[in-house]
């Protein structure tokens, strides 16, 4: 038994319509806008927002002990 779904979706990258499972480059309509798409994310143009983890060490005593909490955690 053959698969015959049909689903029209737009490409997340060029917006055209086309459908989802006649392309290989799923879920976008052809392989160029599959590896626009990548570029972005190694060009650091797309970004997922999360926690700053930055400390600020303002003294030694200070830097001592997050490196103790540090070492008991791993």
């Amino acid at each position: 038994m053959s698969s015959s779904k049909v689903i029209m979706v737009k490409c997340p990258t060029c917006t055209k319509e086309f459908s989802y499972y006649s392309s290989e480059s799923r879920p976008f309509c052809t392989d160029r806008c599959k590896m626009i798409d990548a570029g972005h994310w190694l060009n650091e143009t797309y970004a997922i927002p999360g926690k700053d983890n930055t400390v600020y060490i303002e003294d030694s005593e200070n830097l001592e002990k997050l490196l103790e909490d540090t070492d008991e955690n791993y």
